[in-house]
């Protein structure tokens, strides 16, 4: 798999771009481009993977992503209610010297920042989300007043983690980010069927013991439970579509129907009867 280029536009008559995503998506879309990303997930939970970092993400959470950053889309295996709002920006959105005026000191620093990626948490976090909600039904000029506004409380807030752990630069992951993505593609593509650690292992250049050491430390879960909550996942698409829960266990990769509804419950917190009944309500 490669890195994809998106390219992106801002909005008609708008010097950047607004998203509004309400759903899931099955797209694996490994890619990256030159803007700047505010992105805040209303609702839903899943893998968060930018570039070497790799964590679970969960309703609420509220990330500033700088330019040419590799990541994968929240929408990609997260759970079927999903909603994110998406800010795209370039530096020189409002002009070329635009970060270089004194009065934003602070946000310049927050762009040089967010290219080792931001998570804000805390005040800041509920009060930029609640920003981010009604910017979709704002006018472009109010929208442009708003991203300033939210630019400037990121930029003075103290409450936020950088997603570059241990020290470890970008520039110095390739081989590590390569990595990690064929271990993706392997378990996307052959999730159906039984997943043998050692192929994967062979895959990564690694024996058994370290890959399995290795892939804890990259994603503070083993490959196992890895495997089984992507299989979750799939599953959980499934009964939405209205396949029965037998079906739904064994195309997404289970064989044995009383470990599927065990692990199913286990990551969603609901048996699959249970979810395909919530669901069916909706």
């Amino acid at each position: 798999m490669k890195t994809e280029y998106e390219n992106i536009t801002p909005d008609r008559g708008s010097s950047f771009k607004v998203l509004h995503w309400r759903s899931h998506e099955d797209r694996f879309f490994w890619h990256q481009h030159p803007e700047y990303e505010i992105v805040y997930i209303h609702k839903g939970s899943g893998k968060r993977h930018i570039g070497q970092h790799l964590s679970h993400f969960e309703e609420g959470e509220l990330m500033f992503i700088g330019p040419n950053v590799p990541h994968l889309n929240f929408g990609y295996g997260a759970n079927y209610e999903h909603e994110e709002i998406v800010v795209q920006l370039r530096d020189t959105f409002l002009g070329e010297s635009f970060l270089q005026s004194p009065e934003l000191q602070d946000i310049n620093r927050l762009f040089e920042l967010s290219k080792k990626g931001l998570n804000f948490y805390g005040e800041t976090r509920q009060e930029v989300a609640n920003l981010m909600l009604t910017l979709p039904q704002l006018s472009h000029f109010e929208r442009l007043i708003q991203l300033l506004i939210i630019l400037q409380k990121l930029a003075t807030s103290k409450e936020y983690n950088l997603l570059k752990i241990n020290g470890i630069s970008y520039e110095h992951s390739h081989r590590e980010e390569a990595r990690i993505r064929q271990i993706y593609g392997y378990v996307e593509q052959h999730y159906q069927r039984e997943i043998d650690v050692q192929t994967v292992a062979d895959l990564a250049n690694l024996t058994v013991p370290s890959f399995c050491r290795y892939f804890k430390k990259i994603t503070q879960m083993t490959f196992t439970d890895f495997v089984n909550e992507y299989r979750i996942k799939q599953a959980s698409k499934l009964l939405v579509q209205n396949q029965s829960v037998t079906d739904a266990c064994y195309s997404s990769g289970f064989n044995n129907l009383s470990h599927f509804t065990k692990t199913f419950k286990a990551v969603t917190g609901k048996t699959p009867r249970e979810y395909k009944k919530a669901n069916d309500l909706l």
